[in-house]
């Protein structure tokens, strides 16, 4: 992001099938926790000490379909990672995952694709990590659970989206215990939570007390990594682990699988390839080295299936399909732009996507069968986000009129979205730090050739609040809600946390979009209709 200025429901509690191995999670939990003072310090794993390996930063489980999942973990020390899937917590006729040795080339993490799985089922696995040198010397397993993709669509699906974790200084408070919105996150028991990107902040270095305006006192967790702006291949490893400090996020993490993208703040704010930085506060100032030693980090940290896909090293784009209901369409904004400028060109054949991207997502679309296409971007559409005085950070750049610079790309999508007739999408973004819904029409628009759609925002997850942005005309943007603060970077302790919620009726196919606070307020709700090319107010 760029540095710019109803009715409550109740929060659902986990299925019954999930609060055995929520138990024996939480007591992995406590029994694997490394000693604090070797988490704060950077975690370093300890290789000489002996004893057995410990997988204190939990587990996740990514990019779940049908029948597959990619399942994480990382050790204190050199192990071999092995993994147990059942369809039950007594893990009786369990099946066997043997994965890759954990070592230091990885920053001891690892990762096993699991396929062949059972569609539409709960999943009961465990992580045990192995000594290398004596496979009968194992640590402690570490529990998870999560739901395949339903092979039919009568199952109905249930989704979370966010983004914006630990930014503008705000860290992990244990005064106000942690990271609070993924525990109410996962107690509503979602089928996956969907990152929206700034995951982490490399270029938000964290003071251990910070005076509230109100003369309280935020404290932060805080460790070596995180005093100082990202540069080292390890200092962006320890941006990635410092949430995994947090009890929350490590539940969550063992309950709910996720699909994760990037944005900015993995690397630096605002930054797009080529850039030479002007920071007093880097001495690496060649953003494309920065950002191959986050992107690494950032492959390291997070289960991404195209990770083990044959020439896909670096590539964050991908589509995960959930059953005949659903695929997420996953962008990269970020890795494939052109300069950040007064983005008033006429012609832009680069834009935000690349023109690779471009035709990537075209051609996905199109091939897809599902009901509802989500559109998952880091950066919103018609949202005017700034970078510095002149130049413009996501697609607007605040001339109403016809498409200019990356605003092209855009109008050629939704232009093809148009005339293939391709139903059902809608957009999910974060990166603005406030929530909001926008529905653009054509008869408000400059450009009018295309169908209506909805583009929902929600954020941060725990970062600072800021004000609405102002809207651009081209694409037509009615903001139909929001909920903002009145000032910049207003603390999660002033104000709510966000967070997003699709549920998806099996039966109707009808798609309802919740917009909710940290508290357990539904903000905002719309239920979209199935089968349209455009979606009407």
């Amino acid at each position: 992001m760029s540095y710019h200025p109803n009715s409550p429901e109740p929060a659902a509690s986990p299925s019954p099938g999930r609060r055995g191995v929520l138990r024996g999670t939480l007591a992995a939990s406590a029994a694997l926790a490394l000693p604090t003072a070797g988490l704060l310090a950077g975690a370093a794993p300890a290789q000489a000490r002996s004893g057995r390996p410990r997988a204190a930063w939990g587990v996740q489980m990514g990019d779940v379909t049908s029948s597959s999942g990619l399942a994480w973990v990382r050790s204190d020390r050199p192990a071999r990672m092995i993994v147990e899937t059942s369809a039950t917590e007594s893990f009786r006729r369990a099946r066997t995952w043997h994965g890759p040795l954990l070592g230091p080339g990885s920053d001891f993490t690892g990762t096993v694709p699991l396929r062949g799985l059972p569609a539409g089922e709960q999943v009961h696995y465990r992580v045990t990590l192995a000594d290398p040198d004596d496979y009968r010397r194992t640590g402690e397993p570490v529990y998870g659970t999560f739901r395949t993709a339903p092979a039919k669509r009568r199952q109905g699906v249930r989704f979370l989206w966010s983004g914006d974790i630990a930014g503008q200084g705000w860290g992990i408070n244990p005064d106000i215990g942690g990271y609070r919105a993924y525990d109410e996150m996962r107690r509503l028991d979602p089928d996956f939570f969907l990152c929206s990107g700034d995951t982490i902040y490399a270029d938000g270095p964290l003071e251990s007390r910070v005076t509230l305006p109100d003369g309280r006192i935020w404290r932060n967790v805080t460790t070596e990594e995180k005093s100082k702006v990202a540069e080292t291949l390890d200092e962006y490893r320890g941006n990635f682990r410092y949430n995994l400090l947090d009890d929350n996020v490590r539940r969550f993490n063992s309950q709910v699988p996720s699909i994760v993208q990037w944005d900015d703040h993995e690397v630096r704010n605002n930054w797009y390839p080529g850039q030479i930085l002007d920071d007093v506060r880097y001495t690496e100032k060649n953003v494309d080295l920065l950002a191959a030693r986050s992107a690494r980090a950032f492959r390291e940290y997070f289960p991404v299936s195209t990770l083990h896909e044959r020439g896909a090293d670096r590539r964050v784009h991908r589509v995960i399909s959930h059953g005949p209901l659903l695929d997420v369409f996953v962008l990269d904004m970020r890795s494939f732009r052109n300069t950040n400028s007064p983005d008033r060109q006429a012609d832009d054949t680069t834009g935000i996507l690349g023109a690779e991207q471009l035709a990537w997502l075209k051609r996905e679309l199109a091939r897809s069968r599902a009901e509802w296409k989500v559109i998952a971007a880091d950066m919103p559409l018609g949202l005017v986000v700034p970078d510095g005085a002149t130049n413009f950070e996501a697609v607007a750049q605040g001339d109403p009129g016809a498409p200019l610079g990356r605003e092209l790309q855009i109008a050629e999508l939704l232009r093809y979205i148009k005339h293939r007739r391709i139903t059902g999408t809608l957009w999910l973004t974060a990166d603005v730090h406030y929530t909001s819904a926008q529905h653009y029409a054509p008869e408000r628009a400059a450009f009018k050739d295309f169908a209506p759609f909805w583009e929902f925002v929600s954020g941060p997850l725990a970062a600072g609040g800021f004000q609405a942005n102002a809207l651009d005309g081209t694409f037509g943007p009615d903001r139909v809600f929001v909920r903002a603060p009145d000032r910049a970077n207003v603390s999660p302790m002033e104000s709510p946390q966000y967070f997003g919620e699709v549920d998806i009726d099996g039966g109707s196919g009808e798609l309802t979009v919740r917009l909710r606070a940290e508290g357990g307020t539904v903000l905002f709700s719309k239920v979209l209709q199935p089968g349209r090319v455009g979606q009407e107010r």
